[in-house]
Formats: structure tokens, sequence, C-alpha cells
């Protein structure tokens, strides 16, 4: 299909840290001076980023196009699933919404999808000398393969070699390996040239037989025994699974609160803030209280109106006007916004059942999901700070009400977004990644009596070159580099 070299990663399961691992030999391979590019099939998430091009990716292979030094597109990840329910998701083809499918209804899609992906392949690898790939869930999901273009189906198609990945931190990884190799297609086992271990922790001398066993049970050459990466924190999160892990429960000045939704989307919205020393970002999971907080933050999500009833099971409404009663303030960011305001609408049935719903009150503004999907790169300035931002808009609906004569933010373009409460303590807005822009993050917190000195985007950097090194320290660069083909 072209003349680019390839090689793919899959893993025994999810978060066995395919995207990290791609995103630092991407930083790896680059530095050498290559032209590399990343490449995932098929995704699953509702953490996205806006391209250049105007679509729409999973976060993941965005980190990872910046890790290669080049701008994403939407052929990086040309099938991207965004769930809106335990069921259904919203279909994304080549960065545009092509529709709603039901689990078992996308399954009928996916001939048609393929076609999607090896379009968009060749274009990508037209253009590279190296194309990493990344899997989706595992190729051990044998039920899934008739169907599959996200492991063995994309890699049989294109005769693209795969390193398959096993996850130490989790327990049993040498039944993950072995078991992997077990169940799979004798043909599809064949594509496998190699595996490697991630996340080990302790002395690596003490798993040399685990090793050896895999070997001698799979055929297939150790490629590596890679260290858990401490620093992986300060990259962004794609999979919302790492919202299970422990919350920031560190000593700080200011407590930042945001109720978890069920269909939470774009949650790297967050990150700056939890690396902010002098902040305490509390992810609030289902069941638990909004805990006292200097700042709630309403978030993003897929399914605004079902999200809203969920908010409300949890009696988050309780503790947030509570929260107000005490003085306090409160940000919704797109799916956030729109709870804010007195009343929601989905005549068309856009995210879910039609119907419609009463707000929360607390900003005087009504929506009507409706219309096209905004995906645009925004900068502009905060009217109720003053500082200048850059960030992105991603969102169906339109709000418009009294308190939109008070914007929360002015585009460069001229137009307004956002509004603003009477009394100045609630806001909305549509635009995303407000917080990853150290001039607003700062604003933010000088509103709510903290400094700020954290530069996001040279943490990010710098935990990239880290990763890559951590990587070549760990794993026979050019023996992978030899594999791909």
């Amino acid at each position: 299909m072209s003349q680019a070299r390839a090689l793919m990663f899959q893993g025994c399961g999810s978060d066995v840290g395919k995207s990290l691992i791609v995103a630092g030999l991407c930083r790896a391979f680059a530095a050498r001076g290559m032209r590399v590019r990343p490449f995932k099939p098929q995704n699953m998430s509702n953490n996205a980023a806006v391209t250049a091009d105007g679509g729409e990716i999973g976060r993941a292979q965005a980190l990872q196009a910046r890790a290669c030094g080049v701008a994403p597109s939407v052929d990086m990840n040309p099938v991207l699933l965004k769930p809106q329910s335990d069921t259904g998701a919203q279909v994304v083809v080549q960065g545009r919404v092509l529709g709603t499918a039901a689990a078992r209804d996308y399954y009928d899609l996916t001939p048609r999808l393929m076609d999607s992906v090896l379009d968009s392949y060749a274009r990508l690898s037209g253009e590279a000398d190296l194309v990493l790939i990344e899997g989706a869930g595992s190729p051990a999901e044998v039920n899934l393969r008739p169907r599959d273009i996200a492991n063995m189906g994309f890699a049989r198609a294109t005769q693209t070699p795969v390193v398959i990945i096993g996850d130490i931190d989790r327990g049993g990884v040498i039944a993950q390996l072995v078991g992997t190799k077990t169940v799979i297609a004798p043909q599809d086992a064949e594509m496998i040239v190699g595996f490697l271990v991630n996340k080990f922790r302790g002395d690596p001398s003490l798993f040399d037989d685990g090793m050896r066993f895999i070997v001698e049970r799979t055929g297939w050459r150790a490629l590596g025994l890679v260290p858990f990466f401490p620093a992986a924190h300060r990259l962004p999160a794609e999979d919302a699974v790492v919202l299970d892990a422990p919350r920031d429960d560190k000593r700080a000045d200011v407590t930042i609160a945001v109720p978890m939704l069920s269909r939470i989307a774009n949650f790297d919205d967050f990150d700056p803030l939890r690396l902010e020393p002098r902040v305490r970002l509390a992810m609030v999971p289902p069941g638990e209280p909004l805990p006292l907080a200097d700042l709630v933050i309403l978030p993003g999500t897929k399914a605004t109106i079902a999200d809203l009833a969920f908010f409300r099971a949890q009696g988050w409404d309780v503790d947030l006007f509570a929260h107000v009663r005490r003085g306090g303030r409160a940000l919704g960011i797109c799916g956030g916004y729109q709870m804010l305001g007195r009343k929601l609408a989905d005549p068309l049935g856009v995210e879910g059942p039609a119907g419609e719903i009463q707000g929360l009150g607390l900003i005087d503004v009504e929506t009507v999901l409706a219309g096209d999907k905004t995906l645009r790169a925004v900068s502009g300035v905060c009217l109720a700070n003053g500082a200048a931002f850059s960030g992105y808009e991603m969102h169906i609906g339109r709000t418009d009400g009294p308190d939109c004569a008070r914007p929360l933010l002015r585009f460069a373009d001229g137009r307004a977004d956002g509004a603003i409460s009477c009394d100045g303590r609630i806001m909305g807005t549509y635009a995303h990644g407000l917080f990853a822009d150290d001039r607003q993050r700062a604003a933010w917190l000088k509103t709510l009596g903290v400094a700020s000195d954290l530069s996001y985007d040279l943490t990010v950097e710098r935990t990239l070159d880290g990763l890559a090194a951590h990587l070549a320290r760990h794993l026979d660069l050019d023996a992978l580099l030899e594999f791909a083909r």
C-alpha cells in the first residue's frame, strides 16, 4: 500500500499501556529523524480531540501526533465510537458523525468501515517512514473476531507485524500472554512477532523465569520488560478507566470538585488542575457527596439529558445548591453548561430518546440539541478575568437566554460564548481546554486566591521526552524497527 514501515501494538486487554508505549515510541523514532505517524483503526472513547482539518479523533492519537511533532489528522483514527449508553454509541468516521448505532447493529457496519480504515491508512502511510499502530481492547476477544477491524482484522488485511503487550501490574501476566496465544486463530498468532511486559515494579531479574516460560509456551520473541513509568499521570489520559484510580487527597489551598457523570466526556480538561501543587482536584464518584469546595465544575458529557438525571439521582443537585447558597462558584463546560440552564430539549433524539428536561436553573438560559456538530479550535479572551485563552469547541446544540448577554468568552472572530449569572458566581461555556492554557488557568486560580507557575505544555513535552528515553533503555528499538515492514 506504501513504502512506509509499520508495526502494530496490541494488548492482552484494555489499559495495558498501548497508548503510552506508542506515544513514547513515536517520540523516540521521531528523534532519530524519521517521519513517524500514529494510527488506530478503531477507538472507543468520549475523550476526543479536534483536528486541524476540522474533525475529531481519540485523545490518545492527538497525544501521539504531538509526540511525532505533527498536527493530528482524522486519518490517524478513522473510526471513533463515543458511547452514549450501555448499548449504543455515536459513530464518527474520518472525523465526521456517521450516526448512532446499537452495539449489535454496529458490527453490521464494519465491512463498510474497514474501507474507510484502509483508505485513511493508505493516505497516512504515504507521508511517513514509519507508522506505529495501536490496537483496541484485545485480540483474545475471539467472539468479535469475525467482524474485527481494530486488531487482527486490520493486521491481516495489511500484513502488519504485531507486538503483543501484557500488563504485569494487574497480575496474571503469564496467563494473559500464553492465554492469548491459546485462544486466537493460528493464522492470527502468526502475525505476532514478539511480546513485551509492561508496568513492572521491583527487581527485573525476579521475572527472568517468567519471561522464559512465556517464550517457551508461545514461541514469541521477548522484546522487553518495561518498568512502571511514574510520570505517566502528567500526560493526558484517554480511557475513562483512569478515573477509577485513587483520588487526589493532598493538602492544598484550593479544592475543585468535579462530579464523575456516567458519560463524562473530555475529562482531560482537568488534567492541568491535577498537576497544580496548590490545588486538590476532587473527581467525585457516584454515590459520594460533593465535598466542600472553592469551585464546582460540571464537565462535558456525551448524553446530557441522561446525565442530568444521573446527577440528580446522586443527590449532587442538593449539594450544588448548598454550595451556591454558601457563596460558592460553579462552572459548566459544554454539557455541564447546558445542565446549568433552565431547560434542555432534545426534540430530534440526538443524544438519546427525544424529550426535554428541566435544568438546574442556576443560569438563565435554555438549550436545544439540534443542528450540525461544532468542531473547531478557538482563541480569544475571557471576559470574567481578562486573560487570553486558546481551546476548542466540540458540541451539538444552541444555548440562548438573558444571561447570554453576559458572555464568559469573546472569541478572536468577535463571537461571544457562554453565560454568567447575574451575581457573577455561576458561569458556563462551550469551550474545552481552557485550563490547559497557562494564562487562563492562572487567572482562574488567582480568582480563587492561589498563584500558578506551572507550564503545562512544557510539562507534557518533557514527559514525552522522558517516556521515550525510558522505553529506549528497556526495549531494543533497532529490533522493533527491524520487525516493522
